[in-house]
């Protein structure tokens, strides 16, 4: 009697649990402005059964609701925190891509978050200092693109376990506070109105993480000028030098302006010579600067042509429109978003055409020529599966890629944002056909870059597009030579995989693991967390491969509840889902020595068919023991995807 008790008892329980998440959702959602009726789904019933979400946008972890992922809805409104404390079991909240508004919300009352993405929404005015006391466990905060101003709070340098902190496209000014966390991956507070030295612990970040604000100094930017000596002598010595100074400086300026006046209006009197434009689109959104691109008509201006010739396009295909940088930085440009290596750009030309700029700043330890003659390797790959390179740009500072802008986007938009954009998911039949692109597109790169360890380096849902066929096109590829290389240890998926993390090495099978993941990803509908972390210190907890074992290795079958249920719910083929999903998983082996190569695992994908007609398939595959680790799984996944 007693056991039947306790066992109802927890049911009770549960069942009491699973009603008061609902109450405190329904709630929260009764706070918010969903004109497009992005939660319409949330109305009756229990949110989560298991791991299993009921909810759009919920993420359940046994029975308990652990997560909110609501980017891309068209909310509005003011999140009320109070109704996300009824949710004891809250970890991870991501509401970017809407249209939040008013102060930053008051997370810290909901202290066991471990990551906040609130980027890209209309939050503003200023974030008290005390905004995150006591949130131990925060690892991760996003809050790029909004309209916060005044102070970075201080109490971010006081969370032990920060991670990453993204502030950038803010109006934060003061001094930037100093972060003594030692185990700070990512921090980013470009385009601020931030002035002062850089804290000397973060002299180690990468430079672009602190452009587009002025009054900054010190490394990894400009040394700061020295400070005014201390006593009265000195400083009125030093205020007469800057005095003279200042005199001598509007001096040598008015010269300057009398002359280029001067300069001007001979100028005017040929038609030899174009003025250059103001900045367009396109300059003012990536802060580009031509650094003295001009165009001229006439062959005589030898010096002036080959410096105007060093800022041309360098094209590396014959049947493409030709264009210049000029013409790209008058075009009207839309932010397609940043990923780890920069930010991309849609550049609509003249003619009608569009093309993707991308622009690199982690190239520049690379020569030119040594530069310029990779980029003309890549240009003559020709493969149905790669988007080409168009044309790139060089300069020290930092590179700039064109190529065809793709209007159905990437992969990972269709995986993981249908819901958003009202589209139905990916149906079983498409998702073979991707897998199947990927898999030859990797394979002509390994066959014409045999000299890269790596030959792509960077495969991830986000760097495949899908043409209007919905025929994969692999993008970001071949770049490990000429990325840095402390850059690419940071940023790069090969630099990710279980090799690299052991042993500081990658292999001819790194892609091979990368494929195994995206397979794994393309199957689930899961997003690979390992992918998002910054640095090296993912683990195989973080891995979704070891997910996939660990729900394999807690049933006596293959469960179905493996696979993504809007493809599972369509298709009747879960036999050769099985196949694929397996192949996935011999590619994601940590053992490098027992990983398939590129050619066996083509050959496998190339055997899997679009509908089941093997009898025998689940018993030829009964007691694999490789695939049914019982390895242990991340209570942490980061939702956000970068372009």
């Amino acid at each position: 009697m007693e056991g039947i008790l306790g066992i109802s008892s927890n049911k009770v329980a549960t069942t009491f649990s699973a009603s008061s998440e609902a109450d405190s959702l329904l709630k929260f959602k009764s706070s918010l402005d969903d004109q497009s009726n992005a939660l319409a789904n949330w109305n009756s019933g229990s949110p989560c059964i298991g791991d299993q979400a009921n909810w759009i946008g919920v993420l359940c972890m046994k029975g308990s609701v652990w997560g909110l992922q609501l980017e891309n809805r068209g909310l509005e409104g003011e999140i009320d925190v109070d109704s996300l404390a009824g949710l004891p079991s809250l970890r991870t909240l991501s509401f970017m891509n809407n249209s939040f508004n008013g102060p930053m919300p008051e997370i810290k009352k909901l202290g066991a978050l471990k990551s906040v993405f609130l980027s890209y929404n209309r939050f503003s005015g200023e974030i008290p200092a005390d905004s995150f006391e006591g949130m131990s466990y925060l690892k991760k905060l996003h809050l790029a693109g909004n309209q916060f101003e005044g102070a970075i709070p201080s109490s971010l340098t006081q969370l032990p376990r920060l991670l990453e902190l993204r502030l950038e496209g803010n109006q934060f000014t003061g001094q930037i506070p100093a972060f003594a966390q030692h185990n700070l991956l990512l921090l980013d507070v470009s385009n601020n109105e931030l002035d002062g030295p850089i804290p000397a612990s973060l002299a180690n970040m990468n430079s672009s993480s602190f452009s587009g604000n002025e009054g900054l100094c010190g490394a990894p930017l400009s040394p700061c000028t020295a400070a005014p000596a201390s006593s009265d002598k000195k400083g009125s010595s030093s205020f007469t030098a800057i005095l003279i100074y200042a005199i001598v400086a509007s001096v040598l300026f008015l010269m300057a302006l009398v002359l280029l006046i001067f300069c001007l209006r001979r100028r005017n009197q040929t038609s030899q010579s174009i003025e250059a434009p103001p900045p367009s689109n396109l300059q003012k959104k990536a802060s580009f600067k031509e650094e003295g691109h001009v165009r001229h008509g006439s062959p005589d201006n030898s010096s002036s042509g080959k410096k105007a010739e060093n800022f041309k396009l360098s094209f590396v295909r014959e049947d493409r429109e030709k264009f210049d940088l000029q013409d790209l930085l008058k075009a009207s440009a839309e932010i397609l978003g940043s990923g780890c290596f920069g930010s991309s750009y849609k550049a609509a030309l003249f003619s009608g055409s569009a093309m993707v700029v991308k622009r690199f700043r982690q190239m520049n330890n690379v020569g030119r020529e040594e530069f310029q003659e990779h980029m003309r390797r890549l240009g003559r790959l020709r493969h149905p599966n790669l988007l080409p390179l168009v044309a790139y740009y060089y300069r020290k500072e930092e590179k700039l890629l064109v190529s065809d802008y793709v209007e159905n986007g990437s992969l990972a938009v269709y995986l993981h944002s249908n819901h958003a954009r009202g589209k139905p998911a990916l149906d079983w039949p498409t998702r073979l056909k991707v897998v199947k692109g990927v898999a030859k597109g990797l394979t002509y790169l390994y066959n014409e870059l045999p000299s890269l360890i790596a030959p792509h380096g960077h495969l991830k849902s986000s760097n495949v597009l899908l043409a209007t066929t919905l025929e994969p096109l692999l993008t970001d590829y071949g770049l490990i030579p000429v990325i840095n290389q402390e850059n690419a240890q940071d940023l790069m998926v090969a630099y990710k995989s279980p090799e690299y993390l052991q042993n500081k090495r990658i292999t001819k099978k790194t892609d091979v693991w990368s494929l195994g993941i995206l397979i794994l990803e393309i199957l689930t509908g899961k997003f690979p967390a390992n992918f998002l972390q910054q640095g090296q210190q993912g683990s195989d907890q973080d891995d979704l491969a070891t997910w996939v074992r660990l729900v394999a290795g807690e049933a006596d079958q293959w469960p179905a509840e493996v696979f993504d249920k809007e493809m599972r719910a369509k298709s009747e083929s879960e036999g050769e889902m099985l196949k694929l999903l397996k192949i996935g998983l011999r590619c994601c082996e940590g053992d490098v020595e027992k990983r398939w190569d590129m050619k066996e695992v083509v050959q496998k994908i190339e055997e899997v068919r679009e509908k089941d007609n093997d009898e025998d398939f689940y018993s030829s595959y009964a007691g694999e023991s490789d695939v049914r680790s019982s390895r242990g799984l991340s209570d942490e996944i980061n939702f956000s995807i970068p372009i």
